[in-house]
C-alpha cells in the first residue's frame, strides 16, 4: 500500500499524525499507573499507521468516546478508534471493524430482571457511559426504561451502585471486572449488542483518505497484526472482525 504525498498531507496536515485514543474502553487502550504510558490494541495500530505513512505520531489521549469523536470531528486529531454508530457517522468516515466486542447488562443478584427483554420497563433505570456506543444504541432502542448517563464507561458500575439503579450496561469485560470487585452482582446471560470497533477519519479529509485507512485496517487483520496485539495485551472476550 504505497501512499502518495497528497494523502500523507491529508492525514497529517501539521506534519505529525495525531491519533485520538479513548481510555474509556479498557479492551482497546489503558494507561500504566506506574509509568503513565498508554498501551493497547489501538495504540499498536496507531503506531503501525504512522510508520506506514512515515510520519511522527502524537497520541491525543482522552477519557471518553464522545471526546475522542469530537477531537477528530473538530480537527484536533487526524484519526481515531471508535465503535461504529450512525450518529457518529455524520462526521466520521469509518473503516470496516477490526475488533468485535459484546455489550451486556449487569444487575444485582436479587434483581427480578432475568433476561434482556425485561430491561426495557418503565421502572428500570439503566446506567451507561455518556456518549459511548451502547449509550447511542440504547438511546435508540429502549422505549420505556430510563437512561442514566455516567461520566465515562469505567464509572458506569460506580454510578449504578451509588444511585441505586436497576441495570448497568457496558462492555462485557469491564462489567465482569467490576462485578469481581463487588459481591452480589451478576451479568445477564446474553449480549444486547455487538460493538464494532473501527478506525475513522473526519469525512472532510476526503473519500480517498477514508479508503486508504480502510485498506490499512484490512491489511492489519489479514496479516495477523490485530490478533497478535490482542494476545500480547492479554485481551479476552474480543475477537478479530472478519475481513471485509
Amino acid at each position: 500500500m504505497s501512499i502518495e504525498p497528497t494523502l500523507v498531507e491529508a492525514f497529517a496536515p501539521t506534519g505529525t499524525l495525531r491519533a485520538s485514543i479513548n481510555l474509556g474502553n479498557p479492551i482497546l487502550a489503558n494507561r500504566d499507573p506506574a509509568t503513565g504510558e498508554v498501551f493497547g490494541v489501538s495504540i499498536d495500530l496507531a503506531r503501525a499507521f504512522a510508520q506506514h505513512l512515515d510520519v511522527p505520531l502524537e497520541l491525543v489521549v482522552l477519557d471518553t468516546a464522545a471526546r475522542s469523536v469530537e477531537a477528530v470531528s473538530e480537527d484536533r486529531a487526524d484519526f481515531g478508534f471508535f465503535a461504529v454508530d450512525p450518529k457518529r457517522g455524520e462526521t466520521i468516515a469509518f473503516t470496516a471493524p477490526y475488533v468485535l466486542i459484546e455489550g451486556f447488562y449487569l444487575v444485582r443478584d436479587d434483581s427480578p430482571v432475568r433476561n434482556n427483554a425485561q430491561v426495557d420497563e418503565p421502572h428500570n433505570r439503566v446506567a451507561v457511559g455518556n456518549g459511548s456506543a451502547y449509550d447511542l444504541f440504547l438511546t435508540r432502542e429502549l422505549k420505556a426504561a430510563q437512561i442514566v448517563r455516567a461520566a465515562s464507561s469505567p464509572t458506569v458500575v460506580q454510578t449504578f451502585l451509588e444511585q441505586g439503579l436497576e441495570v448497568a450496561a457496558g462492555v462485557k469485560q469491564q462489567l465482569e471486572a467490576d462485578a469481581r470487585k463487588t459481591p452480589g452482582l451478576r451479568l445477564l446471560s446474553e449480549r444486547f449488542m455487538v460493538i464494532r470497533q473501527a478506525m475513522g477519519v473526519a469525512k472532510g479529509r476526503g473519500p480517498r483518505a477514508a479508503a486508504v485507512l480502510g485498506e490499512f485496517v484490512e491489511a492489519m487483520k489479514v496479516s495477523g497484526f490485530v490478533a497478535a496485539s490482542l494476545a500480547r495485551h492479554g485481551i479476552e472476550g474480543a475477537s478479530v472482525a472478519p475481513v471485509a
